[in-house]
């Protein structure tokens, strides 16, 4: 059975081992805890019960997650997207005054669609449409976008009234903690420590613990409680006015922020074949929509892949086994969830940071000295984390390049989907800057 497995997960022809995955989906996993707490803590202001959102938060994380690895084979972990749940509940429910059970309505039917787009290759040739040059821009770009984050929550960047953004207080004890991960996780990465992210994070952890800088408030919870959001979505409250340009919001930034992820971490991973195509391309997106269209049903907002995976392939996750330890661990807190809510975000700040620096690798293969390649990839690369948006800055880097292709006599009848894809993305500025 486990020789069998092992095939199946194509472990010998992708040099790894039952070790290095469960380690990278114990990294994977402690990555995106914060989203148990935070997913909930911004869909409960529409009004839906906190304790109902988080048992959904975790069930629709554990399904997407071990669906994506057992079907696709890919170590991409999947959850409720942060951006798309405040839209959800900031937008949707409070500004445009929808009841949220029309709102996961909306995001029901978005699934439904994205399942026909699937089953119809219609996302695939979207994929297929953005061009290989701009691949490893999307993923510096995206890489970027994590150390910023990264940044951010360790107190390192702090904003400013001045400069937008200013070094923050490095002696705060947070903040420094912080930083003593980064070195931790260096020194290990140095020492070609395959599991130097989950040791750094661990370590960060404890020493925040030993510095009192860990607080644990455990809040009374219950996997039952699901039941006050599970099946209360309203279809028909999601067909009437409004609800079509709802639906469109959702598929559209969900679409584009998962294509984004996608190439990033499949490239960072070396799981894109010599001809730039992603294998088993039509899995990876019926795993991410069915995860959707399971959160709505149970009471989440948009499911979509997480750029956080790359934590786990910069950990040594190469199969899909990495998602299903994710997912595992994701309905284990179903039932701990206040024992997850322990790990602080200056214990994972330094691997995101970290993570961010693996992925600029890949912009060394960019061809810098061609100004029709080199200027969409650095708006692609810039725009990411600027927009705070991996979509925003696809649309930027795509739209460029197609622009570039007609205007300067390079275009061909072949690449219709591109300039039909760009053509897509401009309406979508139009729609964003009017709304």
């Amino acid at each position: 059975m486990r020789t069998r497995l092992e095939r199946h997960f194509r472990f010998a022809a992708l040099h790894t081992n039952w070790r290095t995955e469960t380690l990278a989906g114990f990294t994977t996993f402690i990555t995106m805890a914060y989203i148990i707490f935070v997913n909930p803590a911004i869909l409960s202001q529409t009004g839906m019960p906190i304790a109902s959102v988080t048992a959904a938060t975790c069930l629709c994380a554990a399904f997407g997650s071990i669906l994506m690895g057992a079907l696709a084979n890919y170590p991409l972990a999947l959850a409720p997207g942060m951006g798309l749940n405040a839209y959800f509940t900031y937008t949707v429910v409070q500004k445009m005054g929808i009841p949220w059970p029309a709102a996961l309505g909306a995001v029901f039917l978005s699934g439904i669609i994205f399942l026909i787009l699937t089953f119809t290759g219609i996302r695939q040739q979207l994929v297929a449409a953005i061009p290989h040059q701009l691949h490893a821009a999307v993923g510096g770009g995206i890489g970027l976008f994590i150390a910023f984050i990264g940044f951010r929550n360790a107190g390192i960047i702090v904003p400013s009234a001045a400069t937008i953004v200013t070094l923050g207080n490095v002696r705060a004890p947070q903040t420094a903690l912080a930083l003593f991960g980064l070195l931790l996780i260096a020194i290990l990465q140095v020492l070609k420590v395959r599991a130097s992210m989950l040791i750094g994070v661990l370590g960060t952890m404890l020493l925040g613990i030993v510095c009192h800088q860990v607080t644990w408030n455990p809040a009374p919870f219950h996997i039952g409680a699901i039941s006050s959001t599970a099946f209360h979505l309203d279809i028909p409250a999601a067909l009437h006015i409004g609800g079509f340009e709802i639906i469109f919001v959702f598929l559209f930034v969900d679409l584009f922020d998962n294509i984004g992820t996608l190439v990033a971490v499949t490239q960072r991973a070396g799981l894109i074949s010599p001809d730039h195509t992603i294998p088993r391309l039509n899995r990876i997106f019926f795993a991410d929509a069915a995860a959707t269209v399971v959160g709505s049903m149970a009471g989440t907002s948009t499911v979509t892949s997480y750029v956080e995976s790359a934590t786990g392939v910069a950990a040594g996750g190469r199969t899909g086994v990495t998602a299903i330890v994710t997912g595992i661990l994701f309905f284990l807190a179903l039932f701990l969830a206040p024992l997850v809510g322990t790990i602080p975000v200056f214990a994972t700040s330094p691997a995101l940071i970290l993570v961010g620096g693996l992925m600029m690798t890949g912009l060394g293969t960019i061809e810098w000295e061609k100004p029709h390649i080199a200027i969409p990839a650095f708006l692609t690369v810039s725009t990411i984390p600027l927009t705070w948006s991996i979509a925003d800055g696809l649309s930027f880097g795509l739209t460029s390049y197609a622009a570039l292709q007609l205007l300067t006599g390079r275009a061909t009848r072949k690449d219709w989907m591109l300039y039909l894809l760009a053509s897509l993305f401009l309406l979508r500025f139009l729609y964003l800057s009017h709304a």
